[in-house]
């Protein structure tokens, strides 16, 4: 993501999410976050009684977890939303 610019990296998101996707649709959400208990149940919780399909692997050290994510969404505001929401936490990095 532009850190420079945040609303510029999401208006082209929510471009490139229109013109490729049907709304509603599956969307795959991948994070990597320090292995952390805490900030890997906070992104846990962020897609909490949505439906989402989460799944989470420590890197071979064991220092980082990825996490992906499958959730069906209806809109492309509606990944962009998460996105935000996952970026309040610190040391998460979206891929």
């Amino acid at each position: 993501m532009d850190e420079n610019n945040p609303d510029e990296f999401y208006r082209k998101l929510r471009g490139q999410l229109e013109d490729t996707s049907k709304w509603p649709s599956n969307y795959l959400y991948k994070f990597i976050v320090k292995s952390d208990t805490d900030k890997v149940d906070q992104i846990h919780k962020i897609f909490d009684n949505m439906g989402a399909v989460i799944d989470s692997k420590k890197s071979k050290k064991g220092k980082y977890t990825s996490v992906s994510i499958t959730v069906n969404l209806k809109s492309p505001d509606d990944v962009i939303k998460k996105y935000k929401e996952v970026g309040e936490i610190e040391g998460v990095i979206s891929l």
